[in-house]
């Protein structure tokens, strides 16, 4: 029996999460067969960027167009992971060839990883080890705002307090 893994809530704007309608989750990607039909779709032009992507509570992988908000590609609901991911043609195949948990809307947590490979390898997605590019998310326990910290500089970059080490940027989580 696999323990309880941590889901993420969307944190972000109200607004956006209001504005999600039932039909704007992004493309459910759960076979092999399903990404080559999603990346066949794309226009080359997109394929040059990052796309937005998360890792639903069903532990499969949605994919959506870049400037797509994480919370519309979960359907507004809670995630395993989320982040962006770029994939490249390597040796006749698709891989993935960068991938963060960069999203502002859910902050997941960089332990969020082996979610999102799982995810990649259900889909027999050759993908990194880790993230590419790891985002580390804070809560501000003094003015609450969320922080992204860059270069281990633990201080909340809105009022200066220190910022936790361990990711509590959703108290209910």
């Amino acid at each position: 029996m696999r323990e309880r893994r941590r889901s993420y809530r969307y944190v972000g704007p109200a607004e956006l999460k209001a504005a999600v309608r039932p039909d704007d989750g992004g493309r459910r990607i759960g076979s092999a067969t399903a990404f080559d039909g999603w990346i066949a779709e794309q226009p080359a032009a997109e394929l040059i960027e990052p796309f937005t992507f998360v890792v639903g509570e069903d532990e499969v992988l949605r994919l959506a167009p870049r400037r797509s908000e994480h919370v519309a590609c979960a359907g507004g609901d809670r995630v395993l992971g989320a982040g962006e991911i770029s994939f490249a043609r390597t040796a006749g195949r698709w891989t993935v060839n960068e991938v963060s948990n960069q999203s502002t809307g859910y902050c997941p947590d960089v332990t969020s990883w082996p979610e999102v490979a799982r995810a990649l390898d259900a889909v027999d997605l050759p993908h990194p080890s880790g993230f590419t590019h790891e985002v580390v998310f804070r809560r501000c326990p003094n003015c609450q705002e969320h922080n992204i910290v860059r270069e281990d500089d633990f201080v909340c970059v809105f009022c200066g307090s220190d910022l936790p080490v361990a990711w509590n940027v959703d108290p209910i989580a």
